[in-house]
């Protein structure tokens, strides 16, 4: 059975779903590799990298595929060369993509999204929203300490003492947990905030101060924080207000995969902090966690610069694609059953992360969408 692996045709797309080195846990499982040619070059694989792994690279490797892997979402060109019954995995944000989800479920395809893999402790190892909000994060403090016009770290030098940036995150699920210990190995003074309380530890652990706002806190499901009330939003604005102020730097990355962002930091905040800081929001593309965010571009707001974030991964293609690969490997293994693909649906990751199987919509939000 071939596995095809897509090159990707989304501008900015700059990862692969299938890295070299991860080549022969496919052909050990007794699959056949196909990739189209220059799929790895942005990560910074050539052509020739997938062949010396066993891997055939080829412009119809899609074509009669048993399964095609991918970042982006897939072209209507590569779901028509696609074998019946097929596979597809990629991240799929189905409710967004209904035209998408109809073709694959007309072509009677199985399509799994990697955003709805669950996130429970036997799917770990294919969590790709980890695995990609880690290096987001990494990528987020990087930004804030390439475009503050001051030291991050304490230095004590012949001409003075310079002292230590203060950075402030606000959320701490994976993303902004890595932030936080990106901007402390960097030497800043570091102070982070989530409206869950098991973050406090988390926020202690590497390093940082853990913001109390004396507000009841609002743990979620699968992790993530529940919403909250207009009021409670007012009023941890308010407190969050100061601290917003005082920073020097500002990282924010709470966002639920689906979902609008939460907005955590207005304009006026913004507008409130010392002239040359700098704002880094992550969930620029779902709406912004501050007031006046725009994804993919930078805009002043009083004296600080804010960076919208799109796409933030990508901008670290190698890494990135290594840990999505092998994300992606162990769903499609985890799919497997002597060397045929044979998805079952009594699983709890298999159904979970499934969006159409046989002819059928099996996503019960966009199911409901489509009819």
């Amino acid at each position: 059975m071939k596995i095809a692996i897509a090159a990707e045709t989304r501008s900015g797309e700059r990862r692969v779903a299938l890295v070299p080195g991860l080549v022969s846990r496919l052909t050990g499982a007794g699959f056949e590799v196909a990739v189209e040619p220059g799929a790895g070059a942005a990560a910074h694989h050539t052509d020739d990298d997938y062949r010396a792994a066993g891997a055939e690279v080829t412009e119809d490797a899609a074509q009669d595929a048993a399964a095609l892997l991918g970042v982006a979402p897939p072209t209507d060109k590569q779901v028509d060369a696609l074998a019946a019954h097929a596979v597809v995995v990629s991240f799929l944000p189905a409710t967004q993509e209904l035209a998408l989800v109809a073709r694959l479920r007309d072509a009677n395809l199985s399509a799994f999204a990697m955003e709805l893999v669950p996130r429970t402790s036997r799917a770990q190892s294919m969590d790709a929203l980890s695995s990609q909000a880690l290096v987001s994060g990494y990528r987020c403090a990087l930004v804030a300490a390439e475009r503050l016009p001051r030291f991050f770290p304490l230095l004590m030098t012949a001409a003075g003492t310079v002292a230590p940036a203060k950075v402030l995150v606000l959320g701490a699920g994976v993303a902004g947990l890595q932030a936080t210990a990106t901007a402390r190995r960097l030497g800043a003074v570091v102070k982070a905030y989530d409206v869950r309380a098991a973050a406090a530890e988390e926020v202690r652990s590497v390093g940082a101060e853990f913001v109390e706002l004396d507000l009841p806190p609002l743990e979620g499901a699968g992790g993530y924080a529940r919403e909250m009330t207009e009021e409670r939003a007012a009023r941890q604005l308010e407190l969050l207000a100061p601290y917003v102020a005082e920073a020097d730097a500002l990282i924010t990355t709470a966002a639920v995969p689906g979902r609008t962002a939460p907005m955590l930091v207005t304009s006026e905040m913004v507008a409130a902090m010392r002239a040359g800081s700098v704002v880094v929001d992550l969930a620029a593309e779902q709406g912004g966690n501050v007031e006046g965010a725009v994804a993919g571009e930078e805009v002043t707001i009083g004296g600080a610069r804010v960076w919208g974030g799109r796409n933030v991964p990508s901008q670290m293609p190698a890494q990135a694609s290594q840990l999505y690969a092998s994300n992606v490997v162990n769903l499609l293994l985890h799919l497997a059953s002597d060397g045929k693909l044979a998805p079952d649906l009594d699983d709890d990751i298999v159904s979970g992360s499934c969006v159409t199987h046989e002819g059928e919509v099996h996503h019960a939000p966009t199911r409901a969408l489509l009819s």
